[in-house]
């Protein structure tokens, strides 16, 4: 981690630490501290569990795309690549860290670069379309709650589905319409080019026709194991249900029953969507405001609210990246990879 990169994990986690004292001006600590003491320990860890899920799913997802090429690859080395991309997501705008983080750790471990920026970018592309799928279904069942509650909120989340709605269309046009798209990245270059000198215009258009040319050779490979895609795409949808049923299980830890857990899940999918549009690393103070507003119709007690806000942020954002400061000074196995590949 780069010195700068030790300066933002600083920064964030003194910024963490101001959010939850500013949440917590208002309420009374000794009800507080009796909230927690008759917390139900039993929904808590099935919380935690879900989270390790999550980790564990994208692991498993991360191996079965190296070893489809028929690299060896652990799981322990598998396991450090969701972690270590958490702690970059975790203290970067827009989570933009993440991907670089997570080819560093690849190349570690001994898989080669281009093979490497191939399984990211596929893995990339089943999550953002199941990102997308879920999102619609949730949109349509709790968007009139959030129009509701917070009008102005509902704009955020309109916008980031566009967002992520255009990443997808962007990524298909790549994958069937190859030449079109890079007729179409060279028109759209056009005005980029009036703003910035031609050797750096040159230098954006040439990594930009290889990252498009990489993208597609390895659609066109991995499009022929419909079948690794089809385990993927099941695969991804539940590590985004074990994520998304988070804040229902909180609930039920602070003694919350009879909830409708798809509403709440579907707030949560939209909350998610709101926090990746904030340019914040963590999307922090935007997140845990609309978490206290979108939640406070379900949990009436103000003291259970700041804490169930704190224990959802607390699994959700900070649990990663500790767990990716911990995968990021760990060695990874770096197998020998000589092994005989299919033709």
């Amino acid at each position: 981690m780069s010195k700068r990169n030790k300066i933002v994990l600083v920064i964030m986690l003194a910024l963490g630490v101001g959010i939850f004292a500013f949440s917590l001006r208002n309420v009374n600590l000794n009800q507080l501290l009796h909230d927690i003491v008759h917390i139900h320990v039993q929904w808590l860890l099935v919380a935690v569990i879900c989270m390790l899920l999550y980790f564990g799913i994208e692991a498993v997802i991360t191996k079965m795309f190296v070893v489809s090429n028929g690299d060896r690859f652990s799981i322990r080395d598998a396991i450090r690549i969701p972690l270590i991309e958490q702690l970059f997501n975790g203290i970067t705008p827009f989570s933009s860290g993440g991907q670089p983080a997570q080819l560093v750790a690849l190349m570690q471990s001994g898989v080669e670069a281009g093979r490497a920026s191939s399984v990211l970018l596929m893995k990339f592309v089943v999550f953002q379309a199941m990102i997308v799928i879920n999102f619609m279904f949730s949109l349509l069942i709790g968007f009139n709650y959030i129009a509701e509650k917070m009008s102005y909120l509902s704009l955020f989340v309109v916008f980031g589905f566009l967002i992520h709605f255009a990443v997808i269309i962007g990524l298909l046009l790549v994958m069937y319409w190859h030449g079109f798209t890079k007729k179409l990245i060279s028109w759209i270059m056009i005005p980029i080019g009036w703003f910035v000198k031609k050797d750096r215009y040159d230098k954006w258009k040439v990594s930009l026709d290889e990252k498009v040319d990489t993208f597609y050779l390895e659609s066109v490979r991995i499009k022929s194991q419909w079948k690794l895609l089809i385990k993927v795409f099941v695969m991804t949808f539940f590590q985004l249900l074990f994520y998304y049923l988070v804040p229902y299980y909180i609930m039920l830890s602070l003694g919350y029953t009879g909830i409708n857990i798809i509403m709440v899940t579907s707030l949560h999918v939209l909350i998610v969507m709101v926090i990746s549009i904030f340019p914040i690393p963590g999307g922090s103070g935007g997140a845990e405001y609309s978490f206290d507003v979108l939640f406070s119709s379900f949990i009436h007690s103000n003291s259970k609210l700041v804490l169930a806000m704190l224990i959802w942020r607390l699994l959700t954002y900070y649990f990663g990246m500790f767990g990716g400061m911990f995968a990021l000074v760990t060695k990874p196995d770096k197998l020998n990879r000589t092994v005989v590949k299919k033709v």
